[in-house]
């Protein structure tokens, strides 16, 4: 058996797979392309079962799938939003959560669900189909798309849970749950986890409970307290990676003071850089350097900055402001007050 790497020492084999992408004609990132190839051969070679096998084919199929359907619309932002599937018409959560919709998308948004009925039925309808994506599950029973996504064109339906999450939260410029089962629970634990342990950037994360005597997140917050805190499982700085409210106008006033000023993130060689819409005063530099010691490696900055030369990859934002942070990659609640400081200044 000729024992393959992905480096280039395979010989004739990387030579058959260079003519591959060539004749195929216009494969961007050809050697990413070049390395999922090898990474199938391989895996055909190494004894897997077959159900292995599918496995990832099918993952590597969603996955391809996912990003045609979402990338003619990379420069609109989206809300992600979760919630029951059990949640009746006649619930006044329901009414809530399709003015929601409808508010995220004359505001500007587009909105994910998980295509199917209830809370996720109301914020498709809210929005419209033009304004929606349905990440859907093949489930045996109560998941199928709802009437505003069945049949378009952004409606996704995955095999695989773990795929459809990627989908999620990948697209996701906000999260924003309703009260619901296990699923929902499930997302709100799985982005927090993310958000806490910097698996994802910084985004907005809000609980939106009904007004007045909602308390079904009130409850959450109560637990959350009660035992994890109590018990040094979390920290108090955690809390500043989601908020509650009782209102869409709070939600999505919440989502866009986010993306007041800060645009987005990336890390180069370690070193935090944050991109502005709009810059900072240089006098305020130094106050930030004050208040936000403690998330700094030590000796740490922050610091004004034009776009690096390792964003050259990025051409269309080159022209923005950038703040560049000696990050401890530690403390990501803190972060998000950072970013927070950044958006009120």
């Amino acid at each position: 058996m000729r024992e393959l790497h992905f480096s280039r020492t395979n010989g004739p084999v990387d030579d058959l797979i260079d003519q591959l992408i060539k004749l195929a004609e216009c494969v961007k990132q050809q050697d990413l392309v070049r390395e999922m190839i090898l990474a199938a051969l391989k895996a055909g070679q190494e004894g897997n079962d077959r159900a292995h096998l599918k496995l990832m084919n099918t993952t590597m199929k969603e996955m391809r799938f996912t990003g045609k359907v979402f990338s003619p619309y990379r420069k609109v932002r989206k809300v992600t939003v979760f919630g029951s599937a059990r949640t009746r018409p006649d619930e006044p959560i329901y009414e809530i959560a399709s003015q929601f919709g409808k508010k995220l998308a004359d505001t500007g948004y587009m909105v994910i669900t998980g295509g199917g009925g209830g809370i996720m039925q109301a914020v498709n309808e809210g929005a419209g189909p033009e304004h929606s994506f349905g990440v859907n599950i093949f489930l045996p029973f109560e998941q199928k798309p709802n009437p505003v996504l069945a049949g378009n064109p952004r409606l996704i339906t995955y095999k695989y849970f773990f795929n459809r999450k990627v989908a999620f939260l990948k697209e996701a410029d906000a999260v924003v749950l309703f009260p619901g089962g296990f699923g929902t629970l499930d997302e709100a634990m799985e982005t927090l986890t993310l958000l806490q342990t910097g698996k994802h950037n910084p985004l907005p994360l809000i609980l939106i409970d009904e007004p007045g005597e909602g308390t079904y997140w009130k409850r959450f917050l109560v637990f959350l307290k009660e035992e994890l805190m109590s018990q040094g499982y979390i920290g108090n700085t955690d809390f500043d990676l989601f908020e509650c409210v009782e209102s869409v106008d709070a939600a999505v006033e919440r989502i866009n003071s986010f993306y007041r000023r800060y645009h987005s993130l990336r890390y180069v060689d370690k070193k935090l850089v944050l991109r502005l819409l709009s810059p900072v005063d240089s006098s305020v530099i130094e106050e930030m350097n004050a208040h936000f010691s403690d998330l700094l490696m030590p000796g740490g900055r922050i610091c004004l900055s034009g776009a690096l030369p390792e964003e050259s990859d990025e051409t269309e934002i080159a022209h923005l402001p950038r703040l560049i942070v000696d990050f401890n990659l530690k403390d990501f609640g803190r972060l998000r007050n950072l970013i927070d400081y950044i958006n009120t200044r």
